[in-house]
């Protein structure tokens, strides 16, 4: 029988049950039920009916008081993310999977932003002092005035940043913090929820700037409850393949700036080097390119990023051709398939096909699916692309190649990289940087690939 207050949570959606059982109801999965005692801080009553409540008080939109400025950290691409640098009194929740370089960023954020006059802290609950000491010395930060504290304790961390008050506080991580008003070990749900609503309410209460990390589940969620991603102001995702030096910093929400912005960086043994050309790193080196490779003009954010489409198209050896996909949808490349197969003759029924995106990074702009067609083709017609093309396109079911937005900026970019032609949706833009190949329909594209007519 439950104990008068408890409930059952979910540790892995958040949902509370009256009582144990063995399936959540929120999200159905098992044994996640853990059962959870909210107690009252010491000394505190419980409250009364008597107890006057404060009225609210409303206030216009106009004000007389200066927007503050932004604090630029001075790592310009973790700057580009926050729309321009951090936000005094924002929350911001930065999340990515084990050994990405979460922590190593983000010493890098409070060491440039300390060297420019900015008072921060890093409370961390995962390393004590000494180690973090002996990063910023391998990152080359050791003179930084950062202030520096092991602490799990939350309302220690509170009372501590009540009585030192800084501009930019860094929590590593949001997941060890636990509070004595919640009965449950550290990292449950109710833990999370409870020290991520202190921490933001710090920050706003004393315009202060929180970047919390966190943790994510094995399926790339960030773990803890949904709420916390509603209740910060932008959540952040860093993302790295194994066996890659590349870190992507992507804006998932961002109340203020943009939330399809990347900053590159990649990992050296003095930490992370930001990246201020994508395009050239994710190339590589130049070179007669084989049949299978298209490159790619996207758009991530406001920047273009010229990445590389590879794709393998041969025989199967068994009765179930295979389809294997990395760093683009897979529900993606099926309807290409399916679309070259029905509007211009290329057959894949018996061919196992694979298709990676160069570099490990991820591709999800509707554009890109010229640029994997056209690899894929060329890999099925064993016929190289031109050396010196780009193509980029959105492609419909019924074969016909759309146009896509900030056409200009991409061959801008393909031209700054020395490419001299593309293959793009017509019409073309008026005064553009390089020769254009428009295509109305996928099966023109296909035509040029197999004639070598450009």
């Amino acid at each position: 029988m439950a104990r008068d207050g408890a409930t059952y949570v979910c540790q892995s959606c958040g949902t509370a049950h009256a009582k144990w059982s063995g399936q959540c109801t929120g999200c159905q999965a098992w044994n996640t039920l853990v059962e959870e005692v909210t107690a009252r801080p010491p000394g505190t009553m419980a409250p009364s009916r008597a107890t006057k409540q404060r009225g609210l008080a409303f206030e216009s939109l106009q004000s007389e008081n200066p927007t503050p400025p932004r604090i630029a950290t001075g790592v310009d691409e973790f700057d580009r993310v926050c729309g321009g640098g951090v936000v005094p009194g924002s929350a911001i929740l930065l999340a990515g999977d084990p050994g990405v370089g979460k922590s190593t960023l983000l010493l890098q954020v409070a060491a440039s932003a300390a060297l420019r006059g900015v008072s921060c802290a890093y409370v961390s609950g995962e390393e004590a002092v000494e180690q973090i000491r002996s990063r910023a010395h391998r990152m080359g930060f050791a003179q930084a005035p950062v202030k520096l504290a092991a602490e799990t304790n939350l309302r220690t961390v509170i009372d501590g940043l009540k009585r030192e008050p800084v501009d930019l506080v860094i929590i590593d991580s949001v997941q060890t913090m636990w509070s004595d008003a919640v009965e449950s070990g550290p990292g449950s749900v109710s833990q999370v929820r409870a020290a991520a609503g202190e921490l933001v309410r710090l920050a706003k209460s004393r315009n202060v700037a929180v970047i919390l990390v966190g943790h994510v589940t094995k399926d790339g969620q960030i773990a803890g409850p949904r709420v916390v991603e509603h209740m910060v102001d932008a959540v952040l995702a860093f993302e790295g393949e194994r066996g890659y030096p590349f870190r992507i910093l992507r804006g998932a929400k961002n109340r203020f700036g943009a939330t399809d912005e990347i900053g590159v960086f990649e990992m050296a043994d003095a930490g992370l080097r930001e990246v201020k050309n994508p395009s050239a790193l994710f190339l590589g080196e130049g070179g007669e390119r084989a049949s299978g490779a298209a490159v790619f003009a996207g758009i991530e954010g406001s920047r273009p990023v010229l990445v590389e489409f590879q794709a393998l198209v041969a025989p199967s050896a068994y009765g179930t051709p295979r389809r294997a996909v990395v760093g683009w949808d897979s529900g993606r490349l099926a309807m290409v398939l399916a679309v070259l197969e029905a509007r211009c003759g290329l057959g894949f029924g018996d061919r196992d096909v694979y298709l990676n995106v160069a570099g490990g990074l991820r591709i999800t702009e509707p554009a890109a699916d010229l640029a994997a067609a056209a690899a894929l083709a060329s890999s099925a017609l064993d016929t190289p692309l031109p050396q010196d093309c780009v193509v980029f396109g959105e492609v419909s079911l019924s074969g016909e190649v759309r146009p896509v937005g900030r056409m200009e900026a991409r061959m801008k970019e393909a031209a700054k990289l020395g490419f001299n032609r593309a293959l793009a949706p017509s019409p073309a833009c008026d005064g553009a940087a390089i020769a254009v190949s428009g295509v109305n329909r996928l099966g023109e594209a296909v035509g040029r690939i197999g004639d070598n007519s450009w």
